[in-house]
């Protein structure tokens, strides 16, 4: 009876502000973390020459946020579960602000790389914390509303990232990229602390004073850092063929062997792996796992393309991609008034048929495409999105018991952002493998004794001499112009490949959703 009786307490529990006053708050910082996950990537050549530091160092700013941020997700739950979600939240926030201000008056990398590490561990608290409090705010039934206004934070900051990072860049300082952080903060921790509350689940979790998994938190964070760097400088070290790649490799191998053969073996786990044998839990991570993978690649591709093949600056490829952003903010909230209403599994289906579609308009890139031709690429990509993100973060809570919510709301962000990880690795290393196969099947193509070579040598020579160059080194200057035509086809061609490789991908995703079961509508607010 008093089980019962404590059920029917958190089922209508409701918090005494208004749920929306709530959600928008939690929404501000999160919105910040999530655009600092991609707002310095145009601020590595200034942060290097301002610091003394060459590009590849300065990389490592990026990188060490990623890494601490991928290391809190995971644990996330379990730390809120022990001091307080609203706690844990608002500490979270206030680290990230301080982190924040010491970004911007580092005086040296070295500085700038540590102040970050607590950043994005900071930041690493915020995503689930908001998803968890959203969870318990709203009932199942207005759930879709309120992932909505998530779902614009998480997916449009990334995307808003370099746009705003480059206008910050060309216009002030690099410093300014963290400063912009200080006043959000300050304003999500004065809301937060007014508004946001813990429901009575949490402080029942709390007096249980479990025991602390030292050596699962131990593997969890050291497995999750080395898989994290490989991923974010496999490409650059060239995978497998550096001891330091192989090293990562075997640590996050072993160290997540030995995490989940320990968590499964302990009455008190930090990360509950049997939540995994759910159906819709396990299902609904791997598709926002594959989520993370095309929303993440596509992002890099597009600019990418358009910068390095079409000429274009950081600034202009950046407003091609944020022009998706504008549609998101659109359609977020038309996806969440729409999601009560229909079949989850079926919005999800929907969602990576849109994706796939937006991916095949993009196999006709060619050196021709227009600044609009780009932007429509971005907006049939973006179509899809919010009828993928909101229904699986509802559905991923369907018949989870509410003491899971944190846990499992770090689950869901953890696998959005290795997905983004791995899509962006694969991306970039297929890119360069294709390249070098299309370049050496070009190559023997631009050798003298081919007709065509030597007539379009013979001709752009002809255009140097005009210019005053000897015949000598406009033959040269002729076959390097040709060389560099084979490069760049070489490279259009690989982009070819790729999309064809990530539509593929896509499209056998379309019926994965109907694995999960159809969650039971639930029933209006106080009939319990």
């Amino acid at each position: 009876m008093a089980a019962a009786a404590t059920l029917t307490f958190h089922d209508t529990w409701r918090p005494r502000a208004n749920p929306w006053a709530i959600a928008i708050t939690v929404t501000l910082a999160t919105f910040m973390e999530a655009l600092d996950t991609s707002i310095a990537n145009v601020a590595m050549p200034h942060i290097g020459g301002s610091l003394s530091a060459s590009v590849d160092e300065a990389t490592w700013v990026l990188t060490s946020y990623l890494v601490a941020n991928a290391m809190v997700l995971p644990i996330s739950g379990w730390i809120a579960n022990r001091i307080g979600r609203k706690r844990f939240y608002m500490s979270c926030v206030f680290l990230f602000t301080v982190a924040s201000l010491l970004c911007g008056l580092a005086p040296s990398l070295g500085m700038l790389v540590f102040f970050r590490i607590l950043q994005g561990a900071a930041g690493g608290g915020l995503q689930p914390s908001e998803q968890s409090i959203l969870a318990d705010t709203f009932p199942p039934q207005k759930r879709s509303m309120a992932f909505a206004v998530y779902g614009v934070a998480v997916v449009m900051a990334p995307v808003l990232g370099p746009t705003v990072g480059g206008w910050i860049v060309d216009n002030y300082s690099w410093r300014w990229i963290f400063f912009l952080n200080i006043p959000v903060g300050v304003l999500s921790l004065y809301l937060s602390n007014r508004l946001v509350e813990d429901p009575p689940y949490l402080a029942e979790i709390r007096r249980r004073k479990e025991g602390i998994d030292y050596w699962g938190l131990g593997l969890l964070v050291v497995a999750i850092g080395a898989l994290q760097i490989m991923l974010d400088k496999g490409q650059e070290d060239d995978w497998f063929s550096s001891r330091f790649i192989i090293t990562l490799a075997v640590i996050a191998v072993i160290g997540l062997a030995l995490f989940f053969w320990r968590e499964l073996s302990v009455d008190h786990p930090v990360l509950d792996l049997r939540l995994f044998a759910r159906r819709n839990v396990g299902t609904t991570q791997f598709v926002m796992f594959m989520v993370g993978v095309s929303l993440y690649s596509s992002t890099v591709l597009i600019p990418e393309f358009l910068q390095e093949i079409m000429g274009y600056s950081a600034r202009q490829a950046g407003m091609a991609v944020s022009s998706g952003g504008l549609v998101l903010m659109l359609l977020f909230p038309v996806a969440g008034a729409l999601a009560p209403k229909f079949d989850p599994r079926r919005l999800v289906s929907v969602g990576f048929v849109i994706t796939t579609f937006g991916l095949w308009r993009m196999t006709t890139i060619n050196l021709n495409i227009s600044f609009g031709m780009a932007v429509s690429w971005r907006v049939f990509i973006a179509l899809g999105l919010p009828f993928l993100f909101i229904p699986i973060n509802t559905l991923c809570y369907s018949g989870i018991p509410q003491e899971k919510y944190n846990e499992v709301s770090g689950l869901t962000a953890l696998m959005r952002n290795l997905g983004g990880s791995v899509g962006i690795s694969f991306v970039t290393t297929l890119l360069a493998r294709m390249t070098q196969k299309h370049l050496a099947m070009l190559i023997p193509n631009v050798t003298d004794g081919n007709p065509s070579f030597d007539r379009m040598r013979a001709g752009l020579a002809g255009a140097w001499k005009v210019r005053g160059v000897a015949a000598p080194d406009a033959m040269h200057h002729a076959g390097a112009q040709i060389y560099g035509m084979a490069q760049i086809q070489a490279r259009l061609l690989a982009y070819v490949d790729v999309i064809w490789i990530m539509v593929c991908v896509t499209a056998i995703l379309v019926p994965i959703p109907f694995l999960m079961k159809r969650p039971a509508k639930s029933a209006p607010v106080g009939v319990h």
